[in-house]
């Protein structure tokens, strides 16, 4: 999600002097050659992520939390906070920008597992307040990116909004007002098109159908279910402590801290979730590996169309219906990425759900503002994959 910035805020040298490479790794006993070998890998992968805290614009700092086989191997460079120097830790908070589409999908077909909706619903019939030329798009075609409704964050009003109050406190409920009287860019299923509207309207949909806010509909099946301990939903800016701090990094400036500088309420659904590694990884094993569906709703989530995440993730990139499949020189991950002033987001698992890849960025990586350094990243995650998948 590409929003604007704000003026620069400059930093001390001794917080630039603060971003030496911290590194930390978890892994269990095995024998020597193993160990040996593993240990090669690990420092080949951590030299990349090094790598991509000094590339220019590059965040600074990174984490990635690979687990397979029940043992997480921990990875990172750089710190969470320039002015403190501490690294980055699996339990940080971070905001998890578009994966957050994710959990919209998690709560969506839930409800269609339970009957209380059909990917075949509609605008018109579940929302019938909004704009009649919008009411043949069905819940399928919002989750796959194929509704053709317009994206709101680029509505020339909510930008006015946004850049002259970056926290403003928008009715979430309300964002597709901005776009209200905007036809469809296409007919729906036609074609692919990401929109941070199309999320939006899932949740809506959902607390239509259910009479819940989507703030209990997550807690009640996605968070409880999965042991989600340290995700929540905020409306306002700030962080809970302890988390990884995001930043704006346009050199040759000091990079500028943006954690708290947007409020969550105008991304809600689309991406306001805050999460941890830890979190993330609990989440993607069980949504990727359908443990919280049938495996009949999973089929209709992972039928296949040409449409990558945003940013773009690893490989060859297809949609389904809020999940996304990653075909690499290695092999297949389902997963979903996102971008967000101050961060970037990965997360992956095999369509088993027994290997998963968690990786965060403290800064925005998309091909608007950093494509050479998105090639990079996604050079790199490709390589996190296949250690990954490699025995």
């Amino acid at each position: 999600m590409h929003l604007p910035r704000r003026p620069r805020l400059r930093l001390p040298l001794s917080a630039l002097l603060a971003a030496a490479c911290l590194t930390g790794i978890v892994s269990a006993p095995a024998d020597a050659d193993a160990t040996s070998a593993g240990r090669d890998q690990d420092r080949a992968l951590r030299e990349q992520l090094e790598e991509l805290v000094r590339s220019p614009g590059g965040p600074p700092g990174v984490i990635a939390v690979l687990r397979r086989e029940g043992v997480s191997r921990v990875l990172r460079a750089g710190v969470a906070d320039l002015e403190s120097g501490r690294p980055i830790r699996p339990d940080d908070h971070t905001r998890i920008a578009s994966t957050a589409k994710a959990f919209s999908g998690a709560v969506a077909l839930g409800l269609v597992d339970r009957g209380a909706l059909s990917l075949d619903d509609t605008i018109g019939r579940l929302l019938p307040s909004l704009p009649r030329k919008w009411r043949a798009v069905t819940l399928r075609q919002l989750l796959n990116h194929t509704s053709g409704l317009p994206d709101y964050t680029r509505s020339p009003e909510f930008l006015e909004i946004l850049t002259a109050d970056p926290r403003h406190h928008f009715d979430s409920r309300r964002l597709l007002d901005y776009v209200a009287d905007e036809p469809l860019l296409f007919r729906p299923g036609s074609r692919y098109m990401y929109s941070n509207s199309d999320n939006i309207a899932v949740a809506l949909m959902a607390e239509a159908a259910t009479g819940k806010r989507y703030e209990q509909l997550l807690r009640g099946l996605v968070y409880r279910p999965l042991g989600l301990r340290d995700t929540s939903l905020p409306q306002g800016y700030e962080l809970p402590e302890p988390y990884m701090h995001g930043y704006d990094v346009q050199p040759p400036n000091p990079p500028e801290d943006v954690s708290e500088v947007l409020s969550a309420s105008g991304v809600w659904a689309s991406g306001g979730i805050v999460s941890t590694p830890a979190d993330l990884t609990r989440f993607i094993r069980g949504y990727a590996g359908g443990a919280l569906i049938s495996k009949a709703t999973l089929r209709e989530q992972r039928r296949w169309i040409d449409g990558a995440s945003e940013p773009a993730g690893p490989g060859k990139n297809k949609a389904g219906a809020a999940i996304f499949r990653y075909s690499t020189r290695c092999g297949v991950v389902l997963g979903h990425t996102g971008n967000f002033p101050g961060y970037t987001q990965l997360i992956a698992a095999t369509p088993d759900g027994r290997r998963s890849l968690t990786f965060s960025l403290t800064t925005q990586v998309n091909k608007e503002t950093k494509p050479e350094l998105l090639k990079e990243l996604r050079d790199v995650e490709e390589n996190f994959v296949c250690a990954l998948l490699k025995d």
